[in-house]
């Protein structure tokens, strides 16, 4: 089977497709990735080939910002309306009329059986139907808010009757199969259209818990966010406790820029979460997918403090179903976050809502027998 697999580029977009596409390329499909680049070469070490198809990001904040005559893209919004101004205007508007003439190309000359395609790229579902294909949404990250996309669908509307087509709703995304990576208790709503299939979303843990001595906590923003003074925020907040605290960085940053760094903690770059998460008792985090379900998995409850993007919705999610608390900007300080340790530490019901949801996420299908099932949908058989 040949699988176009489409998404807006950034590794919070790309990662999360990565144990399908491996599981594509471990049944013997063949699987072409389209996007802006290849974030940390990761589609090009997993095995699949990788094609360019817009300009990326940059590009394309670039020319948002073009388009606001004062000041810049998204400058004084309440948390909650960061999707519903970012989604429609800069993945939808920008992005997809950017990248939908060169996945167009690729898929004519590929003629693929599927498009597979992640949630903000919009060119992935126009580019289904203009093909004759097959499409497969790709969640990666709990459900946006449904008024999202449908202001996403007004936006790609103009594109989609450029090709002579029109939008079945939601641009496209819930017209088919959707892959849904969120355990039952933290997602809350339902796909509007289509059908599901089920996925966990991250690795069973490799190696039972190793938490011992005093407890440890992990502060980290991912990827994307690598703002000191929250680090050091966080860091002076728990500078005091009874705690082993190991921050990450990212590879960007400079472990340096957090020194002098308190006697109960230690800076680096980059841990792999497989190795920090068994010994984990809390973590600290921006909110960001890879983060909140590899937790998840591990069982850990999670201090969420959002930096931008879907934080501000995986956070509320994560306080609501009891697996952690969430701190907003204008609540974040040192005493919050240490307020916030201590209340998952000594509270057992976070702890046991922790292991709750990991069962769940393990009695997800893993990728493997989704592709197996997708491969059998199909082919007919």
């Amino acid at each position: 089977m040949k699988i176009l697999a489409v998404a807006t580029p950034g590794a919070g977009h790309v990662n999360p497709m990565m144990p399908l596409i491996e599981a594509f390329l471990a049944q013997g499909d063949a699987v072409t990735f389209a996007a802006g680049d290849d974030p940390g070469g990761i589609v090009a070490r997993m095995g699949a080939s990788f094609r360019v198809a817009g300009r990326g990001e940059m590009d394309w904040f670039a020319d948002l910002g073009a388009r606001v005559l004062h000041g810049l893209p998204g400058d004084g919004l309440a948390p909650e309306r960061i999707n519903h101004y970012f989604v429609p205007r800069l993945f939808a508007e920008v992005a997809a009329p950017d990248m939908i003439d060169d996945v167009v190309a690729i898929g004519r000359e590929l003629r693929p059986d599927l498009v597979l395609f992640e949630t903000y790229a919009f060119a992935g579902p126009l580019a289904a139907e203009v093909l004759g294909v097959a499409g497969v949404h790709h969640l990666i990250s709990p459900m946006l808010p449904h008024e999202v996309m449908a202001l996403a669908d007004d936006a790609v509307s103009p594109i989609w009757r450029s090709f002579g087509c029109s939008t079945p709703g939601y641009s496209g995304l819930y017209q088919g199969i959707t892959i849904e990576i969120t355990p039952p208790s933290l997602e809350e709503q339902t796909i509007p259209g289509g059908e599901t299939l089920a996925m966990r979303p991250a690795p069973l843990p490799a190696t039972a818990p190793t938490r011992g001595g005093p407890p440890c906590v992990y502060i980290t923003l991912g990827t994307l966010f690598g703002n000191t003074e929250v680090f050091r925020t966080a860091l002076a907040g728990l500078a005091g406790e009874d705690l082993e605290v190991v921050v990450t960085v990212g590879a960007d940053n400079d472990p340096a820029a957090l020194e002098p760094v308190p006697a109960n903690a230690r800076v680096e770059r980059y841990i792999p979460q497989a190795e920090m998460l068994p010994r984990c008792s809390v973590i600290v985090h921006h909110g960001g997918s890879g983060t909140m379900y590899g937790s998840l998995a591990h069982g850990v409850p999670q201090v969420v403090v959002p930096q931008g993007a879907d934080n501000f919705v995986n956070g509320r999610l994560v306080a609501r179903c009891g697996a952690g608390v969430m701190i907003g900007p204008e609540e974040f300080s040192s005493d919050a976050v240490r307020d916030g340790v201590r209340l998952l530490l000594e509270e057992a019901s976070y702890r046991d809502t922790g292991r709750r949801l990991a069962n769940e996420l393990t009695a997800l299908p893993e990728p493997g027998e989704v592709a197996r099932t997708l491969r059998d949908r199909i082919s007919g058989g």
